[in-house]
């Protein structure tokens, strides 16, 4: 405990008769019970600012039913906005999001984006993106590699206001592709990084409009009604999504293809908070 001021020190040793062991026990206990005081004075506080962290570890599947995605949005509180722009929140926030993907299962279930229960989380081992030398049997038995036959899930992700993966505003969403030649496609380097482009784009229109939905309104809280801000406006997400898969071969005479938005998710900080 080098962290402990010299009069503490002293008292915890004065305490204890002088006994370095139990001198640190006892600092302990005094470490313990002046947390939980310091908790108790902050508990009735309300804690509206924060960050809202992403993280992907694995962004495709090739079954319809999502079991290779595997990726996570967390909201993590605190008092001030000055906290939250603190580099050690901002990690805390990317190792949570990090630990959520990780340690959540796939679940059977007609929607692909679902909550996650906080004891699930209780428990568990902080797992930091920052180490690099973190692998684990688990995450590669249950990840998938790549895409088979015609269809394919790709998980789209951004966050706006602070960096790439977190900030005040977090969006997942889970697109579709189809094409009688899609493991051809997956395989360019060029259709990879124009697909990736794209997520990115669509993500951030999630994010950027106030969408509440995919295709089941007349207005813009529909996303395939807005302007597609990727393409200047000149288009709307439905006509853009249509034309890109045109461009790039996955529509064929007399063969459905295309790339659609299936599922969708977004977080504002404090969003629940009321």
């Amino acid at each position: 405990m080098t962290d402990v001021p010299i009069s503490k020190a002293r008292e915890a040793l004065s305490a204890s008769g002088n006994n370095l062991e139990a001198a640190l026990g006892w600092l302990q206990q005094d470490l313990t019970a002046s947390g939980t005081q310091k908790a108790a004075k902050v508990a009735g506080r309300e804690a509206r600012e924060g960050l809202v962290s992403v993280c992907v570890l694995s962004g495709r599947s090739s079954t319809l039913d999502g079991g290779g995605l595997r990726a996570a949005m967390v909201e993590l509180n605190c008092e001030t906005d000055f906290v939250a722009r603190n580099e050690l929140f901002t990690q805390l926030a990317a190792d949570i999001a990090h630990t959520t993907a990780f340690l959540t299962e796939h679940v059977p279930s007609p929607n692909f984006i679902q909550p996650c229960p906080l004891h699930v989380l209780d428990d568990a081992p902080l797992l930091s993106q920052r180490n690099p030398n973190f692998r684990s049997p688990s995450t590669v038995s249950t990840l998938s590699t790549g895409h088979t036959g015609h269809l394919g899930l790709r998980l789209a992700s951004y966050s706006h206001g602070h960096s790439g993966t977190h900030g005040r505003i977090g969006s997942l969403a889970v697109l579709a592709l189809k094409a009688s030649d899609l493991a051809s496609h997956l395989a360019s380097e060029t259709f990879v990084q124009d697909l990736e482009r794209l997520e990115r784009a669509v993500a951030r229109q999630i994010t950027g409009f106030e969408t509440l939905s995919i295709q089941s309104t007349t207005d813009e809280t529909s996303l395939y009604n807005q302007p597609f801000m990727a393409t200047g406006g000149q288009l709307t997400v439905s006509a853009a999504l249509r034309e890109w898969g045109r461009e790039r071969g996955m529509e064929k005479e007399g063969e459905e293809g295309g790339i659609e938005v299936l599922e969708f998710a977004r977080w504002t900080v404090g969003e629940d908070i009321d």
